[in-house]
């Protein structure tokens, strides 16, 4: 059983509903969207395993067991280049389910135009259906969903 955390704090919904056709078809996986919280946040690691990519914007986290799991900040925030995130860690590195990752603020990203809403996307384990209410309250470290892969 892969036990996924919330990356964010905010309110999950339905992955369909994100305004990025690639996540709300399902081209990069089955995933639960969260619209964060306004302020501050620091996004941590849903799961324990390997940072095998790490941008400022979005990382993939690959578990022990071979599963992973995408975490993307915001629609079209790889073109903010970096701006109003803080990496706090690297790739490569192995973290533990709820470890800091990267400093954001989902207000700034809102001021350039951009949707703040943040994708949890499950890779390599295929589940008819995401287990989570949609548009429920979530908290950041805290249990999202679990699957068995």
């Amino acid at each position: 059983m892969l036990e996924v955390l919330a990356p964010v704090s905010g309110l999950s919904q339905a992955v369909s509903e994100m305004p990025d056709p690639v996540f709300a078809n399902g081209l990069v996986g089955p995933g639960i969207a969260i619209n964060p919280q306004p302020g501050r946040q620091t996004a941590v690691a849903p799961i324990a395993g390997r940072l095998v990519r790490v941008l400022s914007h979005a990382f993939l986290i690959r578990s022990p067991q071979g599963p992973g799991v995408l975490v993307h900040l915001g629609i079209d925030t790889v073109h903010m280049q970096g701006d109003g995130f803080a990496l706090l860690v690297a790739q490569g590195d192995t973290v533990e389910a709820g470890e800091q990752v990267v400093s954001w603020d989902p207000g700034y990203v809102t001021s350039t135009g951009r949707s703040p809403i943040c994708a949890v996307i499950l890779l390599d384990c295929k589940v008819p259906t995401m287990p989570c209410d949609a548009r429920a309250p979530v908290t950041a470290a805290q249990p999202l969903f679990s699957v068995e892969c």
